[in-house]
C-alpha cells in the first residue's frame, strides 16, 4: 500500500480540534466525516474518542487511498471504509442513514458557494433527534476584526478559484436557518479559526 497524503495543517489542529469535540460530546455516538482529506483527522479522532464510530467520505475517489491507509496505520477498529460522497449530492447516503454528529473541516472556503447549502440540507437530513453538526475553519464575522493572515488567505483563494472565499459566518447561519439547523455555540480556535455547532 501507497503511503498516506500529508497534511501540515491537519497534523497542526487536530490535537485542539479533539479537545473541543471531548468538551461537546458524549462518551459514544456515531458520526460522519465530510470531505475527509487525508484522512489524518478522523484516524487521530477515532483514536481519541473510542466509543465512537466514524464514517469518513470524500468527493474525490483519490483521497479514499489516503484515508484508509491513515486508518489502517492506525489500526483502528471503530473507522468504517471511507466512502465516495459529493456534499452537493441530492443524496448522501441511504436515507436511514443517522448519525449522532456530522463533522465538516476545511471544506466551505474552498468549494462554491452552494456546497455550503448542500452541507447543511444533507446534515439536516441526517443527523439524528439531537445531533450535531460540526463545522471547523476560518470564517469573516461582522464586529469582529478580520486578522492579516486570514484577510490574505482570502484573497489568494479567491485568486486561485473566484468561487472559493472565506465566508461570512451570518451568511452560513442563513444559509443553516433555511434547512433547519441552528447555531448553538462558537468556539474560538487556535490560528484565527472557528470551530461552529450546528443544532436542529
Amino acid at each position: 500500500m501507497n503511503p498516506p497524503a500529508f497534511s501540515p495543517a491537519a497534523e497542526r489542529n487536530k490535537a485542539a480540534i479533539l479537545s473541543a469535540l471531548h468538551a461537546l460530546l458524549p462518551p459514544e455516538g456515531a458520526a460522519l466525516e465530510i470531505a475527509s482529506g487525508t484522512g489524518q483527522h478522523v484516524a487521530w479522532f477515532a483514536a481519541g474518542l473510542p466509543g465512537w464510530t466514524w464514517q469518513p467520505s470524500d468527493a474525490r475517489r483519490d483521497a479514499l487511498h489516503s484515508i484508509a491507509a491513515h486508518t489502517a496505520q492506525a489500526h483502528l477498529t471503530n473507522i468504517r471504509p471511507p466512502v465516495l460522497l459529493d456534499a452537493m449530492a441530492a443524496d448522501w447516503l441511504p436515507v436511514d442513514c443517522r448519525f449522532d454528529l456530522i463533522y465538516c473541516a476545511n471544506m466551505v472556503h474552498v468549494a462554491p458557494w452552494p456546497a455550503c447549502a448542500a452541507l447543511m440540507a444533507g446534515s439536516a437530513r441526517h443527523l439524528r433527534g439531537g445531533g450535531r453538526l460540526v463545522t471547523y475553519g476560518p470564517y469573516l464575522e461582522a464586529d469582529v476584526p478580520t486578522s492579516s493572515g486570514n484577510l490574505a488567505f482570502d484573497a489568494a483563494l479567491r485568486q486561485e478559484n473566484p468561487e472559493w472565499g472565506i465566508r461570512r459566518r451570518e451568511d452560513v447561519e442563513a444559509v443553516a436557518a433555511q434547512a433547519g439547523l441552528q447555531l448553538s455555540q462558537r468556539v474560538e480556535m487556535p490560528a484565527n479559526n472557528l470551530l461552529l455547532v450546528w443544532c436542529a
